[in-house]
């Protein structure tokens, strides 16, 4: 059997050190051999990203260069339609029948599962695998917690056992950091430097795609080297 292969879904408008981190340690608790980064090309759960699909895809491309087993993955902005997580594991799944995939995610959407489209066919797909903060406070009751009741697992070995079907949960190093954030600060003509990676800041900047329009005299983000 191959190695667990992560699957780490989101908007990424942009992607930042807090996608990268939480990636990095639950790719490194889970033995994971591959962590594909999946940008929503139509989220069904919030409104249409402010920066246009194919920049997003370029952002993640300028943060994962440099990353070993860190790469992107196209398949929901090629596809028509909302971007449902169960579509992806199940073609995921088409495309690695017996190999485990295990779903990235932080504590606040392992939360609100139960809203995604099809939730309870995911575990069939793929393992859960949750970053925690520190202190976080874990669902009591519901759908979720009946879900975790029943399936976590305490050891990441367990995940190289089947291709699905547990949860694993593990504390995390939290980054107070947000795309909404980052978004509201470069359209304020701040810089974003040390929140994402240099090289996502360098296209930010070149691309200008958070800053007010030149005709409605917004500001103007300049790029500026330390010192």
């Amino acid at each position: 059997m191959q190695g667990p292969l992560g699957i780490a879904g989101g908007t990424f408008d942009p992607v930042h050190h807090g996608h990268l981190r939480l990636a990095l340690e639950l790719s490194t608790v889970a033995g994971l051999e591959e962590v594909r980064f999946v940008p929503a090309g139509e989220p069904p759960h919030r409104g249409r990203p402010r920066a246009p699909a194919g920049l997003r895809a370029r952002l993640l491309e300028h943060a994962l260069a440099g990353c070993p087993g860190f790469v992107l993955d196209r398949r929901e902005l090629e596809r028509q339609g909302p971007s449902y997580t169960v579509t992806t594991l199940e073609s995921l799944r088409e495309e690695f029948p017996g190999r485990p995939l295990c779903l990235l995610m932080g504590l606040d959407a392992f939360a609100g599962l139960a809203s995604w489209h099809r939730w309870e066919a995911l575990p069939g797909l793929a393992h859960l695998l949750v970053g925690l903060r520190p202190g976080a406070e874990l669902p009591e009751a519901g759908p979720v917690a009946a879900l975790l009741d029943a399936r976590r697992v305490y050891d990441p070995a367990a995940l190289r056992t089947a291709p699905a079907g547990h949860v694993l949960l593990h504390e995390v190093t939290q980054l107070a950091i947000s795309s909404s954030a980052i978004r509201a600060l470069v359209a304020k003509g701040g810089d974003p430097r040390f929140l994402v990676p240099d090289p996502v800041r360098a296209l930010l900047i070149e691309s200008g795609c958070y800053r007010p329009s030149a005709e409605a005299g917004g500001p103007r983000l300049e790029g500026k080297a330390c010192g």
